[in-house]
């Protein structure tokens, strides 16, 4: 049975670690650009009626969920809650 000597393994586990770290730095610029488009929507959108506000107080609890889980870097979480938070604040502009 053949032996990888351990500078093999030693050069095969930092070449992994090196492609594991370069995909997160584009989740983290793609969650850092959804979040703060979401929370500039959020700061100009009117709420339309009663509906409207629900939707409105939904954006806002998933934007805090979102920058929450930017900060403990759940990059994909932060991404989809924004997105989420997004839709709301275009529903409630829309009243509904």
């Amino acid at each position: 049975m053949i032996q990888p000597s351990p500078a093999a393994l030693l050069a095969l586990c930092g070449l992994l670690l090196s492609a594991c770290s370069a995909i997160p730095s584009s989740y983290r610029e793609i969650c850092k650009n959804e979040v703060n488009s979401a929370w500039q929507e959020l700061d100009i959108a009117k709420a339309e009626g009663f509906a409207g506000g629900v939707s409105y107080t939904k954006a806002l609890g998933l934007i805090t969920t979102a920058r929450t889980m930017q900060t403990v870097e759940n990059f994909d979480g932060c991404i989809k809650n924004s997105r989420k938070a997004r839709f709301y604040i275009q529903e409630s502009r829309a009243g509904r």
